[in-house]
């Protein structure tokens, strides 16, 4: 059991740092597009949404194949088994069904579902605070009147 607690460990802490990498460059990258004036406020919003999203589910694909792996290297899956699969199942809490761990790592499952909802809920933040910071500079930049101008939404 300790053991599965260490890999587990181990793997969760790779993938947040995985995940502080890839946020930050969201982070730097939505703020530097969020910074330029444009013609297209709704169009230019939804870029940097679809942008920073796309970019978040890099990470999440990366640390699903960072469990993967992991699953690979102690063999926590039955043989002949789809790892990426199995990480997936996982790692987006959907639950088992047709692959189950084997005994002596069947905490694992568990472990990659906590650290998967962690890093989801990250996202969601991450992906919040983009809109709101895209908004607030869109606001200050809108003619008066406009959609997006601060005065329209009570600022």
């Amino acid at each position: 059991m300790t053991l599965q607690f260490l890999l587990g460990g181990l793997v969760s802490a790779i993938n947040i740092m995985i995940h502080a990498f890839v946020t930050v460059g969201a982070v730097g990258m939505a703020r530097s597009a969020g910074l330029r004036h444009t013609v297209w406020p709704r169009s230019h919003l939804m870029a940097v949404m679809v942008g920073t999203a796309a970019a978040l589910m890099v990470a999440h694909t990366l640390e699903v194949l960072v469990w993967a792996l992991a699953y690979a290297v102690v063999g926590a899956a039955p043989e002949g088994s789809d790892l990426l699969y199995f990480a997936f199942v996982n790692y987006t809490t959907l639950g088992y069904g047709d692959i189950t761990p084997v005994q002596a790592w069947r905490l694992t499952g568990p472990m990659t579902a906590m650290n998967g909802i962690l890093m989801f809920g990250w996202s969601t933040a991450v992906l919040f605070e983009v809109l709101r910071k895209t908004l607030e500079h869109l606001a200050s930049i809108a003619p008066a009147g406009s959609d997006f101008s601060s005065e329209d939404r009570g600022h």
